[in-house]
């Protein structure tokens, strides 16, 4: 079949399967502008309107304007000029949204820096882009003083978080959070600039197609490379989302706690603020206590996050006591823990909502290309192979090809996921040969295998270089994963491939156990288990460890399984 014969017959079911209650085209409030454009406007429309709610501390939509401006006046007084690079080695913050939208306001460029970084990594990202300032906390200071000479960086600016914590925060916060070294730092503070710094700052002619930040992708295939983001693919996403996936109203309170270097987390704590101008109650990390209290206090009306952090809620003995009526919305993504119909069932039981898994994406596209919304009925998500991520995002279209020949593949058969959106990267960063793999003729190859089964819907199978051949039968890591977490006892589990002299490969399933689980089951427990509910040749072996390896956003690292059994042969 052409390609556009394909995608014509994608596009009929498509609009065949699309939900009822959903409209065909993205909202954008006020065009397709510049994202700090957008702040700009709501900061004139209700100035006194709560734009961010920090642990009890209220950030009007004209405070964020003012004090994001100051930052990009700061910046433009350093000599800082469109295109530089700025780093922000932050957790989410209010001061993170600050200098993310004073970075944009002066043409610079972001640079999201994971704050769980160490001293080879912060360099290489620092290096990779010549950063020419970073941002930092007081407790990752001595990292940067430590790695400075080594790089471009001509300024460092210290934060600490209490900055802009109330004195009697309204919700728990985290000890993590709280500023561990008290040394007074001979560098400029950002509290002070914000202070002192007028809102004025130069006006460079910003392009909605200029490279706006440089987020780096976690490095699973080789180095991380940055992805070059543009501020259209910004408002793109926003406006899609806002649509297709959270529909927010103006008086709805949202409760969002992803990590904001993180894109995902740029996009939902961030960006969704200041496109949407609805109310965000935004968490420095994930905290099950003060989760379920700032959505009691609060009324949140639209939340999500990890499947694994809300299935910690719903396993609390004293859940009962929340009220969680407000919540209206929740979408989760299926990290560890797979989507499936009990923690559906738990969660509409103790909050009226219905938990829906939250879309397919990457770094490379912004992370958001599809919606699961208004595909729950008689859980048809649920039933087909895992994980289900529905239909792409009007705008963006999907493929399913060979590996090998990048022939397309018929409908139900798997193959590599292809994708053009408008979120699209222009390129990665100083890396020409990886752009060209990964581009071709306006797709993105992505690497991950999937496919489109014969009524349109997407389904994400996985990483190609993690799936299986058992006796020549292809075996997805998350659908055995997927099973294995509805075991009660699981907390969850990472499958991995191993060697077999007679069957090419068998699959390892690393399980975490719950410590409090009345009845442990043992490993030949768990194997019998799964032969009851998986083709024979699916069954793993498995192997239980206390405590999965884990990356800053909550995946499994799969390398250090490998790494751990490669010990044990």
């Amino acid at each position: 079949m052409k390609e556009k014969d394909y995608l014509n017959q994608l596009n009929s079911l498509w609009n065949k399967n699309w939900p009822a209650n959903l409209p065909k085209e993205a909202n954008y409030p006020f065009g397709e502008k510049l994202i700090t454009e957008y702040l700009s406007e709501w900061a004139e429309i209700h100035p006194n309107k709560t734009c961010l709610i920090w642990y009890g501390h209220e950030i009007t939509y004209k405070q964020l304007d003012d004090l994001s401006s100051k930052f990009a006046s700061y910046l433009a007084e350093k000599g800082l000029q469109k295109g530089d690079r700025v780093a922000v080695f932050l957790p989410t913050s209010p001061q993170f949204h600050i200098v993310f939208c004073g970075i944009l306001k002066l043409g610079c460029i972001h640079v999201p820096v994971n704050p769980m970084f160490k001293e080879q990594e912060l360099l290489y990202e620092l290096n990779d882009t010549s950063a020419k300032l970073i941002v930092t906390t007081v407790d990752l200071y001595p990292l940067v003083e430590k790695v400075r000479k080594k790089t471009s960086l001509q300024e460092v600016i210290s934060t600490r978080i209490e900055d802009f914590l109330p004195d009697n925060p309204t919700i728990p916060v985290h000890p993590s959070l709280l500023t561990k070294n008290e040394k007074i730092l001979e560098v400029p503070d950002l509290m002070k600039i914000l202070d002192q710094q007028s809102t004025i700052y130069p006006k460079y002619e910003i392009s909605l197609d200029d490279v706006a930040a440089l987020n780096y992708t976690g490095g699973t295939t080789g180095v991380p490379k940055g992805c070059e983001h543009t501020q259209r693919h910004m408002v793109y996403t926003c406006a899609t989302v806002s649509t297709f996936t959270n529909q927010y109203q103006s008086e709805d309170i949202v409760l969002a706690y992803l990590p904001s270097f993180w894109i995902a987390g740029q996009g939902v704590c961030v960006l969704m603020p200041i496109f949407t101008g609805v109310t965000h109650i935004i968490l420095g990390r994930w905290d099950a206590e003060a989760v379920l209290q700032a959505i009691e206090k609060y009324k949140v009306t639209h939340t999500g996050g990890i499947l694994d952090n809300f299935v910690e809620l719903m396993n609390r003995e004293d859940i009962e006591e929340y009220d969680l009526s407000s919540i209206r919305d929740i979408s989760v993504a299926s990290f560890v823990k797979k989507m499936n119909i009990d923690y559906r069932k738990k969660w509409k039981e103790l909050s009226g909502s219905t938990m829906r898994e939250m879309a397919y994406g990457m770094t490379e596209t912004c992370t958001f290309d599809t919606f699961t919304t208004g595909l729950q009925e008689n859980d048809l998500d649920l039933k087909g192979q895992p994980v289900f991520v529905g239909i792409p995002m009007p705008g963006t279209e999907m493929k399913i090809v060979d590996f090998e020949s990048g022939k397309l593949v018929p409908l139900g058969s798997e193959g590599e996921i292809v994708i053009r959106t408008p979120s699209l990267l222009t390129s990665y960063w100083n890396k020409p040969e990886e752009t060209e793999k990964a581009l071709r003729n306006g797709w993105l190859h992505t690497g991950d295998v999937g496919l489109i089964d014969e009524d349109g819907f997407v389904h994400f199978l996985g990483r190609r270089k993690e799936m299986l051949k058992v006796k020549g039968m292809s075996v997805s890591p998350p659908e055995i994963e997927s099973i294995l977490s509805r075991h009660p006892a699981v907390i969850g589990c990472g499958v991995i491939g191993k060697e077999h002299e007679e069957k090419g490969e068998i699959p390892v399933a690393f399980v975490q156990l719950n410590p409090d689980y009345q009845s442990a089951p043992s490993k030949d427990d768990l194997q019998n288990w799964c032969k009851e509910q998986m083709a024979v040749y699916k069954v793993p072996v498995v192997i239980i460890i206390e405590e999965l390896p884990l990356t800053a956003t909550g995946k499994v690292k799969k390398e250090e399984l490998k790494k751990l059994l490669y010990k044990m042969i």
